[in-house]
């Protein structure tokens, strides 16, 4: 991994180039699409089971670097004000966080998160009579299974092994006490009921539980995890993005004046975050450290209201039938961009093992051609190395020498080694690997990783550039296919420029924790606003 770093055909900081910005770059935005969120035609009717971002990295918190965090975001584009039901999680759904750790494309651990919501039916005495409440609190709220609470959410994590519907299960539970139940805190509806940002951290920070994996050793079964409101992660201007980039073109020299060069959208958003932090070795079989994840959430294949209230405010539902796939998310930005409007709920709804169905969508894809299109001054812009080898290594196969496992079966997932160093989180590079910080993406990905501008150093043929003439980053192929092209600078109209490319709204801005769940405080229904700018709070 040094040799590769050292190389400098890996860095791009070095190349002395000019940073070419501005609105219609911010085309190129349409990669981001808030990372995941109503990525697909039917997913936008279940927004309780759209999964918006998954994230996937050693740990960087003290004391905590043999550990690997693993994120699942859902519920996009959450209003703090979005009352009086808020966004509690669908108990008629199944979320799952899968782990390949062998390369074959197959989950070999998945953890299944399953939701109830607890209607407790508090009461007001009116009149003599005793009267339900409409709201979900009654008063100012604290502290775990607080008695002001109308709805209270609770939560079980099963381990599954050997495939996702697996005989072998068992559940995972709290280190001390034994209970498989584990608590869920409420949104954070406002500061009269909850508290400032720093008391609704605190109300947050009790529902992180310690919990035993089963099937691990016992020096490597300790984990932690939490399910609840975060601020949004992601960085994007979608009202922009979406108008067709209704933006100015513009010149700008630095990344510095590019922060300031559009806002960042969904700053006030929030997300609802399944967070588990797992040892290294509770993943990894024998010699191999490289593991793929991804997230899913199923539904039954039958579900029929009767209209009659229960756990909570979610109608009765009565489902039948076998668990049905209706999200999926590894790579970020893959189902946004990369893959055909036809066949957008076909990729929610597929494994990886069934990813050779779309891999015309990553070996010719559009989004460059649709890109040269609107970037004034650069028709045909688009790299021209058919078939794309160098994505197909990155998102199908992983980087040789970087996260790439010993034996692969190409198939679309976040891949991380396990073994790569951790980056302390006041030396971490947004841009990742490609700027030299050897544990950001796509070397699995974490909070502050510019996922949208990577994604478009890549694209645009940047990867050749570095790549150069002589196959430095062996991507004129690709493993266990026939495939090749040639991957070098002359196949990339933009030359340097593509190294260079940025959407103008910077993830730096957005303030993230140094610890788990990493997260920041999510925006309150009412009181002071989340911060604007990068911040860490201990």
């Amino acid at each position: 991994m040094k040799s590769f770093m050292e190389s400098g055909q890996f860095n791009f900081k070095r190349q002395h180039i000019s940073l070419l910005l501005g609105g219609i770059l911010a085309a190129v935005s349409l990669t981001a699409l808030a990372s995941s969120h109503r990525e697909a035609p039917s997913i936008t009717t279940a927004p309780k089971v759209d999964g918006t971002d998954f994230y996937m990295f050693r740990s960087y918190e003290a004391n905590r670097s043999d550990y690997i965090t693993l994120i699942a975001n859902y519920q996009p584009l959450q209003d703090g004000y979005g009352g009086p039901n808020y966004f509690s999680m669908d108990p008629n759904a199944l979320y799952e966080i899968h782990i390949d750790n062998n390369g074959d494309a197959r989950e070999d651990i998945t953890f299944q998160f399953n939701f109830r919501n607890n209607l407790r039916n508090l009461t007001q005495t009116i009149g003599g009579q005793a009267v339900s409440i409409p709201l979900i609190q009654q008063g100012p709220v604290s502290g775990l299974g607080s008695t002001n609470l109308n709805l209270n959410e609770t939560y079980g994590v099963t381990v599954v092994r050997d495939g996702r519907r697996s005989s072998n299960r068992s559940s995972v539970v709290k280190t001390t006490g034994g209970s498989a139940t584990l608590e869920k805190p409420v949104d954070y509806i406002g500061e009269k009921t909850l508290g400032n940002a720093s008391a609704y951290q605190s109300y947050a920070d009790a529902h992180v539980h310690t919990v035993t994996i089963p099937g691990c050793s016992s020096s490597t079964n300790q984990a932690r995890v939490f399910v609840g409101q975060r601020q949004e992660g992601f960085a994007v201007n979608l009202g922009t993005i979406f108008d067709l980039v209704n933006a100015p073109f513009a010149v700008i020299s630095n990344r510095a004046n590019a922060n300031a060069a559009a806002a960042n959208s969904i700053q006030d958003k929030n997300v609802t975050s399944i967070a588990l932090e797992v040892h290294k070795d509770c993943l990894t079989p024998g010699s191999e450290n490289v593991i793929g994840g991804w997230t899913t959430a199923s539904l039954r294949q039958l579900q029929v209201g009767d209209g009659v209230p229960a756990q909570g405010h979610q109608t009765a539902v009565k489902g039948g039938g076998a668990w049905v796939q209706v999200s999926r998310l590894g790579m970020p930005l893959v189902n946004e961009v990369v893959i055909g409007l036809k066949d957008k709920d076909r990729f929610n709804a597929s494994k990886p093992t069934g990813d050779a169905q779309f891999l015309s969508y990553v070996s010719n894809p559009t989004l460059p051609q649709l890109i040269s299109l609107v970037l004034t001054g650069n028709a045909g812009a688009a790299p021209t190395n058919f078939p794309r080898t160098d994505l197909l290594n990155v998102f199908l196969a992983g980087i040789q020498g970087v996260n790439r496992p010993a034996n692969l079966v190409l198939s679309e997932m976040l891949r991380l080694n396990t073994e790569t160093p951790v980056t302390p989180i006041g030396s971490q590079n947004t841009l990742g690997l490609a700027f030299g910080d050897a544990a950001g993406f796509p070397n699995g990905r974490r909070p502050i990783d510019d996922v949208v501008d990577i994604s478009l150093v890549a694209v645009m043929g940047g990867l050749c550039v570095a790549n150069g003439n002589n196959n430095d980053l062996k991507l004129n192929t690709v493993p266990g296919t026939t495939l090749a092209s040639s991957c070098n600078p002359s196949s990339v109209p933009l030359g340097n420029t593509s190294l260079s490319i940025h959407d103008a709204v910077d993830q730096s801005r957005v303030p993230f924790m140094n610890r788990f769940p990493y997260l920041s405080t999510p925006t309150p229904g009412s009181g002071t606003p989340a911060p604007t700018q990068t911040t860490l709070v201990n």
